[in-house]
């Protein structure tokens, strides 16, 4: 399941939103998004778990939680539509 993770702190990495999901179950990836000019984090990222169970639980147990000192979003990432 890909999970979308929002109102992340501009200093987390992808190594730190890893290591918090990774508590809850096997994470195949984590990515923080950059804006792709300055490379700043843009605040919010993606988490791949393949275990849908686990991921479930992951967005209960951290979804209003704080991290990095902000309260972050995290729910099932919708699927990308195509801009106009």
């Amino acid at each position: 399941m890909n999970i979308y993770v929002g109102n992340l702190n501009y200093s987390s990495t992808d190594e730190s939103l890893r290591a918090l999901f990774e508590q809850h179950g096997e994470v195949s990836s984590a990515k923080v998004i950059e804006h792709r000019d300055t490379g700043r984090s843009r605040g919010f990222g993606f988490v791949e778990m393949p275990n849908d169970e686990e991921a479930r639980n992951a967005i209960e147990a951290l979804n209003g939680s704080e991290f990095e000192g902000r309260t972050i979003k995290v729910n099932e990432a919708r699927p990308r539509t195509e801009r106009t």
